[in-house]
């Protein structure tokens, strides 16, 4: 059985992410650090032994100063059952295999152990994907893979479980940061090491009547009554446990002992066959 094409130019992404080392633009780190912090503050316990998957550490060593950060190579260097805690921070969607990506993290867990994981979701950047869509088809009669497929939240969540996680929620926090062209928001993408990776991408420069016909087509469509564009950002948040005896089990189906209609105080009302 052969293997599948590989989803990602990993040494591509690694130059994107160098080059915006030198001057990066972070909010949207920031903004999921925050967002971290504000979920461990409601959960009952003290965490001792953190780790975060993420290529940029700077925000992430700021909100959680205890954490190891670990990288998010395909193999991840956790070790297993090594931490209480472990946040996979926005690389979710440059994975190959985001699947195999929860699963190291639920084996680093110790039992009852949490993990967070926030990643970009389907909405993230569908304005800048429908304009770049048009205006390659407009100029070139032919269509390229330009930004990474995101996952919507339904399928992330979906993710947990197969990754063996307990208690799997997933939620959506969708932020909007508003630019003066569409062209500084390619640029601050580039600083934000978000650059096009994609292993089926054209291996030539994007030719100028492409971009400058995408930004006219994202100004014409998104432009707001101040002129500027907006750029969706969709953060899906991730909450998995490592399973353990402690936890909430649910009832074994027939094994319930007071009837629906009764605490909703209404009359049931028996099927047809």
């Amino acid at each position: 059985m052969s293997s599948p094409a590989p989803l990602t130019d990993r040494t591509a992404l690694a130059l994107h992410r160098a080059r915006a080392a030198k001057a990066p633009a972070l909010f949207l780190h920031e903004a999921a650090a925050q967002e971290v912090q504000d979920r461990l503050a409601m959960v009952n316990k003290t965490f001792t032994a953190p780790a975060v998957v993420t290529a940029f550490a700077e925000p992430w060593q700021t909100a959680l100063p205890q954490a190891r950060i670990v990288a998010d190579d395909p193999v991840l260097g956790l070790e297993p059952q090594a931490h209480d805690l472990v946040v996979h921070a926005m690389a979710l969607h440059w994975a190959d295999d985001p699947v195999g990506q929860l699963i190291q993290c639920r084996r680093a867990l110790r039992p009852d152990g949490l993990l967070l994981a926030v990643a970009f979701g389907g909405q993230t950047l569908h304005q800048l994907r429908s304009a770049l869509g048009q205006a390659e088809i407009e100029v070139t009669g032919g269509l390229s893979p330009r930004v990474a497929p995101m996952g919507e939240i339904r399928d992330l969540g979906a993710l947990l479980q197969r990754a063996g996680l307990a208690l799997p929620v997933a939620d959506s926090l969708p932020l909007t940061a508003t630019y003066a062209t569409p062209l500084d928001l390619m640029r601050d993408l580039r600083a934000m090491g978000e650059a096009n990776a994609l292993a089926a991408r054209l291996r030539h420069p994007t030719r100028r009547q492409v971009l400058l016909r995408a930004a006219a087509i994202y100004a014409e469509s998104f432009a707001g009554a101040d002129g500027r564009v907006p750029a969706t950002f969709e953060l899906i948040v991730l909450t998995g446990w490592a399973p353990d005896d402690s936890q909430p089990q649910p009832l074994r189906p027939g094994s319930a002992t007071a009837r629906l209609a009764e605490a909703l105080g209404t009359r049931e009302t028996p099927l047809k066959d």
